[in-house]
């Protein structure tokens, strides 16, 4: 039987500098250029068409958009695991990013920061669905409990140290 399940294609953002977008999701993120224009690139993981697209169509040199007005919360990166999250918040930092915020979802393990045009990213990794934490009844109890950033960024730096 035919899988008629849609999934995610790609999220396009609008931005005031396209070189400041590319630079966050090139070289924070980790997504390569796979075309670009004087106003637009797209960009993604593993040779794939475009998993995110950015222009500057009608926003160049726009201010950031107001918080706590509809539009983008955040989009969300996943990394296979822990070693590879912990490299992504070691390039973030080296970068001059702060981390905003930080999560054990009990399904998940995140970490929160802004791009360059003040949207929300979060980058994490999940754990192994059998370690999810559920309810008597089977349904999901997903939590916002501390993360311990440190000991992902060690893990991190191990796998960047051989």
């Amino acid at each position: 039987m035919k899988n008629t399940t849609p999934t995610l294609g790609h999220v396009h953002l609008q931005v005031s500098d396209l070189e400041s977008a590319i630079g966050f999701y090139r070289d924070v993120i980790g997504l390569d250029v796979q075309q670009r224009t004087d106003e637009a690139a797209f960009l993604s993981f593993g040779g794939y068409h475009h998993h995110l697209g950015l222009n500057t169509w009608r926003s160049k040199g726009a201010g950031r958009a107001p918080k706590g007005h509809p539009g983008l919360f955040h989009s969300a990166f996943l990394y296979p695991d822990r070693t590879a999250l912990g490299q992504a918040i070691i390039r973030a930092t080296k970068h001059g990013y702060r981390l905003e915020g930080a999560a054990d979802h009990g399904v998940s393990e995140a970490v929160y920061l802004s791009d360059p045009d003040g949207n929300g990213v979060e980058l994490y990794r999940d754990r192994v669905e059998a370690d999810w934490p559920r309810s008597s009844d089977g349904s999901l109890t997903m939590v916002n409990a501390p993360l311990d950033v440190e000991a992902l960024v060690a893990e991190g730096q191990k796998g960047l140290d051989g």
